[in-house]
């Protein structure tokens, strides 16, 4: 008999809602995966294959998920529809829920994907297009790479990336403080340790500003303020203990990804981060869709340059300034951009509690504080408290110190850290690997040149964020003198292959440039 192609069947039959839901234990990071066993009765109806779209149905629900094709019973049945963890939950039903599934049909923006990575320039209704399908999970790891990588090989015009940030911020919810000052502030990244956020908010909300601070995992660095955050509190908040919090505290220092604030964007970073891709436009669309979501009227926007930051030089920094801020005046954001120092690391830690016990010590006003995290981060609440109309310019730096030694931003940060639920974080005792290795000078010299990328990449390597114990302490700055067998930094590791990595990386490349006094470089920066 000739073979003949089996029908598809209806999702509503007695066959297909023959399955029963298996929760499996797989991390898929922002991807919906349904597995499937190859000899069950729906797979072989409706010839599913290893990477098509599905869409499951349980309990009057339906997510989208990518179909993984097992052989082993013992991680699904022929009988049972497993879920990974996020898609499992979306869904909210017990294990051996009975479901059902169905080929998905493909996203309808994929016309203008094909176009995006033909190099054309897409208009508002293709982007709001894309990014509702990004935001519904309609997109596989394979079309979302494709969206990220066209994005960053045919840049945007400022036209595309307001296109990109308005559906990005249209993807999700959009609060409203009912409040004629809400205030942020956000750094592009690129440098370790920068954890001025943590400080700016409980200073400035000491001041009686409302500062709902929502920010992303890290991308591409060892630690992001949520990463950091995690260490002291709750970062994962449902979206109605945020809004509690920040109506009792007046801010909130929280994971955005569960407030369903700019959702697409947290889809679209789980590409991103493998790819170690942060391009001009969507870097614009992704910050200014998160503060415009969270209901944010004004922010203070923080570019760093330096040799081994983001961005390199001035014209660089001023290409990407213009850029911020036409898409905010079109958006109604007013913005204030800073250029700042970004040649070397902030603090001295580099990874979660590393950064977390910098944090607190200038919260405490402890003797060894880093001295440079405080005062950045004293310059920059200064500029938000400055956006008061009852604050005359020039006197936020000081309000935000009197605060600050005062101990009412102390008490506002355990005031917050309490309500989000704290983890017990002991700054005399901080839990960082037990593993270290120390990173000493080989000769004598000044120390000229520190890589953010490749001290930022240890650290990474040694665990962080992962491991929040992991990382690096910097020991020697910029301007520093140092003798041969002087400590540079000490690495912390949890597991010894972490350990392995993070030496053999430091023993090709340390990232310390020495030289003499005269070789410092020098930046120019506008605080």
């Amino acid at each position: 008999m000739p073979n003949e192609t089996p029908a598809a069947i209806d999702p509503t039959t007695p066959q297909a809602q023959g399955l029963s839901l298996k929760r499996v234990a797989i991390d898929t990071y922002h991807e919906n995966v349904a597995y499937l066993h190859r000899e069950c009765a729906v797979v072989r109806a409706e010839g599913f294959q290893a990477l098509s779209k599905v869409e499951v149905h349980a309990n009057g629900s339906s997510i989208l998920a990518t179909v993984n094709v097992v052989d082993d019973v013992s991680i699904v049945g022929c009988g049972e529809l497993g879920l990974s963890e996020d898609a499992f939950a979306q869904l909210k039903v017990p294990d051996g829920h009975p479901a059902s599934v169905s080929q998905a049909e493909p996203p309808a923006s994929i016309p203008a994907l094909f176009r995006k990575i033909n190099g054309e320039r897409l208009g508002r209704e293709d982007f709001a297009a894309i990014v509702r399908d990004i935001a519904q999970h309609r997109y596989s790891k394979i079309e979302l790479t494709a969206f990220v990588v066209a994005c960053n090989r045919s840049e945007l015009d400022r036209e595309e990336v307001y296109f990109l940030t308005e559906a990005m911020v249209a993807s999700g919810r959009r609060l409203d403080w009912q409040q004629p000052l809400v205030v942020d502030k956000h750094c592009i990244g690129g440098i370790p340790g920068n954890r001025t956020s943590m400080l700016v908010v409980p200073i400035v909300a000491a001041h009686g500003l409302v500062f709902p601070k929502t920010s992303s995992r890290a991308i591409t660095s060892p630690a992001g303020t949520a990463d950091t955050m995690a260490v002291l509190a709750n970062v994962e908040l449902p979206f109605e203990q945020l809004v509690g919090i920040v109506r009792q505290h007046g801010a909130c220092l929280a994971w955005g990804g569960t407030a369903n604030l700019s959702p697409a964007d947290d889809v679209l970073i789980s590409v991103e981060r493998p790819l170690n891709i942060d391009s001009p436009g969507q870097m614009v669309a992704s910050i200014l869709s998160k503060k415009i979501a969270a209901g944010s009227t004004h922010l203070v926007l923080d570019i760093p340059i330096g040799p081994t930051a983001k961005v390199r030089s001035m014209p660089e920094a001023q290409r990407l300034r213009r850029l911020f801020e036409y898409v905010a005046l079109r958006l109604n954001l007013s913005l204030d951009v800073v250029i700042t120092d970004g040649r070397q690391p902030i603090g001295r830690g580099i990874g979660p509690v590393l950064e977390a016990r910098d944090v607190m010590q200038v919260l405490e006003n402890h003797p060894d504080a880093p001295d440079d995290l405080r005062q950045k981060s004293l310059r920059l609440a200064g500029r938000i408290i400055e956006c008061s109309p009852d604050v005359r310019g020039g006197d936020g730096f000081r309000i935000a110190r009197d605060i600050l030694e005062s101990g009412r931003a102390l008490a506002h940060m355990q005031a917050i850290v309490e309500a989000q639920g704290s983890r017990g974080f002991d700054l005399h005792r901080p839990a960082v690997g037990a593993l270290t290795l120390d990173v000493k000078a080989s000769e004598s010299g000044v120390v000229i040149g520190i890589d953010n990328l490749r001290v930022a990449r240890i650290a990474r390597l040694a665990g962080a964020p992962k491991v929040a114990g992991a990382g690096v302490d910097v020991f020697a700055k910029l301007g520093d003198h140092v003798t041969a067998g002087d400590l540079l930094y000490r690495i912390y590791a949890s597991y010894p292959a972490d350990l392995v990595f993070a030496r053999q990386a430091s023993e090709q490349a340390n990232g310390y440039q020495l030289g003499t006094a005269n070789q410092l470089p020098q930046v120019f920066v506008e605080f």
